[in-house]
């Protein structure tokens, strides 16, 4: 699929994350990712607020279908506080999670640790600015099972999981 117009080329993976390996979270910064995901579309409105100083940043998405789990167009609009209300009215399902920036090898990796229904899940995510670079990236020791060609583990899936959904699936991914 050619690239749509506006659109940039994310390069992205993500993978589950072992718990009793990770580093200890608590005294580190984060940012709260609040995700709307708008009801029968392929668009996400994201709130993102700094743990640290409150700041937000607001922001309006959509991600391209394509084959390739790995590499897709996505959109970005940034917003103001008055157009990101207008947009939140729009029927939604809603994910929480507090996204950590963690070094590994030389980079940050995004540590996201859910809220809510997710509770108990996180994922690990780092993007690249080529296929080839996000392929050959190592990712960190604490991460377990590559899950981004999983359409389970995309957030407009994740936003409609229940917790024993949520508890099936990682156990299944154990076995």
């Amino acid at each position: 699929m050619p690239i749509p117009k506006y659109a940039l080329l994310e390069n992205e993976r993500r993978f589950l994350v072992d718990a009793s390996r990770l580093p200890d979270l608590s005294n580190l910064p984060f940012r709260r990712v609040e995700d709307r995901y708008v009801t029968g579309a392929r668009l996400r409105l994201r709130s993102m607020t700094d743990s640290e100083t409150g700041a937000r940043a607001l922001k309006f998405c959509k991600k391209y279908p394509g084959e390739d789990p790995v590499s897709g167009p996505i959109t970005n609009l940034y917003l103001t506080e008055a157009e990101h209300q207008v947009l939140a009215a729009l029927p939604a399902r809603i994910l929480v999670k507090r996204r950590y920036r963690l070094p590994h090898g030389g980079r940050a990796f995004g540590v996201d640790v859910f809220e809510g229904e997710l509770a108990g899940l996180m994922l690990c995510e780092a993007e690249a600015e080529s296929r080839e670079a996000i392929l050959a990236l190592a990712f960190p020791p604490w991460t377990t099972r590559e899950v981004t060609d999983d359409p389970f583990f995309a957030g407009g899936n994740l936003c409609a999981v229940t917790s024993a959904e949520l508890a099936a699936r990682l156990a299944a991914s154990r076995a």
